[in-house]
């Protein structure tokens, strides 16, 4: 649990932190050009994000119709080379701009952008003004009016186009780094935000920012003073994964974990955190299920070793299988305990009791994520908790607060989910409403179970990388499939995509 935080992750900014950080990047001779190169990289990522989350629902068509609105600075040139990059990756779309202080207030770099724009489609961009009838529908709305030293309160003008582009039909709205007015009355309201070059911490608490994603720029974040311990999890994570695995080893080279989950009355979630393990890269899985559900299992997953365990009346485990675990579970690198496990005290107790007999690592998920087990925990431990199974483990605290003196890694589930270790917490900035649905937090417990079987000294890791896996897996189903006529287990056959392009 050493080496917090991790260099696979970035720091969060405050809004005084990023144009301090600005300042002293972008000076000397070159400080125009190298603005510029920002600013096109910034605007190219921004669009290519666009392009990606527009799949959601169905992706942009020919012809589409983008509204770009555009204020007196470096927002507004990322807006404006976004939608250059939209336009030549869309077959006969066509941008209407709405410059909204004016094409004389553009700053040197926003007037090069719009120049830019208007020479390479040309024909196919339109500047409106508040005055003109902005009819008809589009595909998106680009927000470029404010950046981060944007001071309220809003400009009357601002106000006005804000209030107007609310009333209109857009299927995707999405903001350039921090949505335009940022909480204010009539700010833009955002399904997406794109934070450019740095993540500043306001974006990742406004109500009307929707999705952040991140666009990651070439520079160096690794020296910048910030005071925040809240970080950013990169990619990077998740690269050992892709990586070729030496020749000479066996299944055995790549851990073995135990899944003790499953009852009669959620029989599924056992399924899914063993399905999800067997894709972790883990090389072996033994699973601890109720003896009932051992002959459907073992067909539906013939790669796992299914044990089966006695069963209470209400089919949950009972105490008298405990005995298995010394059987079976003497070669186990890491636990996975809880998915569809149910609350028997019976159950519970057994839970408690290996907990406190055994050091070697555990992920605590669902109904293990009880005071009584977690007072007992011997080892270290990953719990996997929403917010529900939070407010009843936590005594109050946040995960920062407890997990700032224990051996403890948190995955804090939840539409921003966060991996919290040592006080630390690393924000994932991936996934969205498809995996708000019964199942994904089983497919989450068996992927990080798998991933810490594997590497049982870095929790921290095996928790990150588990997490935005899973995370990345849910993008890529969305956009495949959209967000509503999909299940849970679609998920595992995204993962491998998952890992492809870590872009």
């Amino acid at each position: 649990m050493t080496g917090l935080p991790y260099p696979e992750s970035a720091p969060v900014f405050s809004c005084a932190e990023t144009l301090a950080f600005e300042q002293a990047r972008f000076r000397g001779p070159t400080a125009e050009a190298d603005e510029w190169e920002a600013m096109h990289a910034a605007g190219v990522g921004v669009a290519e994000g666009i392009l990606r989350d527009a799949g959601e629902h169905g992706g942009l068509q020919p012809g589409a119709r983008v509204l770009v609105l555009v204020g007196k600075g470096h927002n507004g040139g990322d807006a404006l080379i976004a939608a250059q990059r939209i336009l030549a990756a869309i077959t006969g779309a066509t941008a209407e701009v709405c410059l909204v202080f004016g094409e004389r207030a553009l700053r040197p770099l926003a007037a090069k952008a719009w120049r830019a724009l208007q020479e390479s489609a040309a024909g196919r961009v339109n500047q409106v003004r508040l005055a003109d009838e902005w009819g008809g529908a589009f595909a998106v709305c680009l927000d470029g009016i404010f950046g981060f030293q944007f001071r309220p309160p809003l400009p009357e003008v601002a106000r006005a186009v804000l209030e107007r582009v609310q009333r209109l039909s857009v299927t995707l709205r999405a903001a350039v780094d921090l949505p335009s007015g940022f909480a204010e009355p009539g700010a833009f309201r955002a399904d997406f935000t794109y934070a450019t070059g740095t993540v500043k911490d306001q974006v990742l608490t406004l109500p009307n920012a929707g999705r952040v994603r991140w666009v990651e720029l070439d520079w160096d974040l690794s020296t910048a003073v910030v005071a925040s311990t809240t970080r950013v999890l990169r990619s990077a994570v998740l690269a050992p994964l892709t990586a070729l695995r030496p020749s000479a080893v066996d299944k055995r080279s790549f851990g073995h974990v135990g899944i003790v989950a499953g009852s009669r009355h959620y029989p599924g979630a056992a399924l899914l955190a063993v399905k999800a393990a067997l894709r972790s890269g883990v090389g072996l899985v033994s699973a601890f299920v109720p003896e009932s559900l051992v002959p459907a299992f073992a067909a539906a997953a013939p790669e796992a070793i299914w044990v089966g365990w006695p069963e209470t009346p209400d089919g949950g485990l009972a105490l008298e299988g405990r005995h298995l675990i010394q059987q079976r579970g003497e070669r186990i690198d890491a636990w996975v305990i809880g998915p569809g496990l149910g609350r028997e005290a019976e159950t519970l107790a057994w839970v408690a009791e290996q907990v406190a007999a055994d050091d070697r690592p555990v992920v605590l998920d669902a109904d293990a994520l009880q005071s009584t087990v977690l007072r007992a925990v011997r080892g270290t431990c990953i719990l996997t908790p929403h917010a529900g199974e939070w407010s009843r483990i936590a005594d109050g605290l946040t995960p920062e607060d407890f997990t700032a003196s224990r051996s403890t890694v948190v995955v804090a589930k939840g539409p921003l989910t966060r991996v919290v270790a040592g006080g630390v917490s690393q924000v994932i900035l991936a996934g969205g409403p498809v995996l708000a649905r019964g199942g994904s937090g089983d497919v989450l417990a068996g992927l990080v179970g798998g991933l810490l079987a594997q590497t049982p000294t870095d929790p921290v890791r095996a928790a990150a990388r588990g997490a935005l896996w899973h995370a990345r897996a849910a993008d890529i189903l969305a956009r495949e499939r959209g967000q509503v006529a999909v299940a849970t287990g679609d998920l595992l056959d995204r993962l491998p995509s998952a890992l492809r392009n870590l872009c």
